[in-house]
């Protein structure tokens, strides 16, 4: 793959500081014997680290079993200024989350934290236990787990907790103040990785800004866990059924839908951009039940764009 890093190992960005879930992920997926791991500050920045070719290599978190769907990685991938055209989804990681209290260990009871921070996901993750031990301590938003660690640490006082991985306690000299306050014992992140896709000369569709489909060489060759592919589409704003005629295509080819989110399209109220997961690949796709679907589905979407495919996991 052409990128412009020139290092010796794949470079692979992540969500940082180091001891954030998404390091974690990163560090599953790419093992830092073969990859070297890039943390960067924003979800937004690692999708920019990758469309920039500094890095080879992204992970971001999409969605969450408990909290649904990470906003801040829906808004990327909708690239409505189109910065991340080259992008391609090409991998997914799971990974089981489990939330720590991470401060100073002043009072047993807690009573000294006025206020808590962390990423807003692990806040809604953890709701239940904040609500009822920590009722009416101010909740305070911040880029990733790790830097509510970070930023914790760097209280004085110590009456700033933050919601994080164990491992942020020993990396930042925190005490951890309770365990496993996540709402759910199979709170689960899924994580994607984002690559660059490969110039290839491809023919102009009519309306689809997709991609061709020799670029899905992303996907896995070993086809044996079968394949996951993300599109995304507008459909006409005040049209009846519009939304309905794009996706009874898929159920029309028998292509699985696994997930639907939407983001406001920006262009017009109350229009929105919407996002289908569904079973299969492009490049693996023996029956031509994808090709046929993508065919139809850019006749009655009014634009659709081809996120990438990859092998499912789970």
């Amino acid at each position: 793959m052409t990128t412009d890093t020139t290092t010796e190992r794949p470079l692979v960005a992540f969500l940082g500081p180091p001891s954030s879930f998404t390091h974690q992920a990163t560090k599953s997926a790419f093992p830092e014997a073969e990859y070297s791991h890039q943390p960067v500050g924003t979800i937004k920045d690692v999708f920019e680290a990758v469309q920039s070719g500094t890095t080879q290599l992204g992970v971001v978190p999409f969605e969450n079993s408990t909290h649904g769907v990470v906003t801040f990685t829906l808004d990327s991938l909708a690239d409505r200024r189109g910065a991340y055209g080259d992008l391609r989804v090409c991998g997914e990681v799971y990974l089981d989350v489990h939330h720590f209290l991470l401060g100073a260990e002043l009072e047993p009871s807690l009573g000294h934290v006025r206020r808590v921070l962390s990423h807003p996901q692990a806040l809604g993750q953890t709701d239940g236990f904040l609500t009822q031990h920590l009722a009416g301590v101010e909740r305070v938003d911040v880029s990733s787990t790790s830097r509510a660690a970070e930023l914790a640490s760097q209280d004085t006082e110590g009456t700033t907790a933050a919601v994080a991985a164990e491992m942020a306690a020993d990396m930042f000299g925190l005490d951890v103040l309770a365990r496993h306050i996540e709402d759910r014992d199979d709170n689960t992140t899924r994580f994607f990785v984002l690559r660059r896709r490969k110039r290839r000369r491809r023919r102009r569709r009519r309306r689809s800004s997709s991609s061709s489909s020799s670029d899905e060489q992303e996907a896995s060759e070993a086809p044996e866990k079968g394949y996951k592919s993300l599109v995304s589409f507008t459909v006409p704003h005040r049209s009846p059924g519009a939304l309905a005629a794009v996706l009874d295509v898929f159920n029309k080819y028998g292509l699985n839908l696994t997930s639907i989110n939407s983001l406001p399209s920006l262009i017009a109220p109350f229009q929105y951009l919407f996002f289908v997961e569904f079973e299969g690949s492009r490049e693996h796709d023996p029956e031509g039940q994808v090709k046929s679907a993508l065919d139809q589905v850019d006749k009655v979407a009014e634009g659709w764009r081809w996120l990438g495919s990859w092998e499912r996991q789970r």
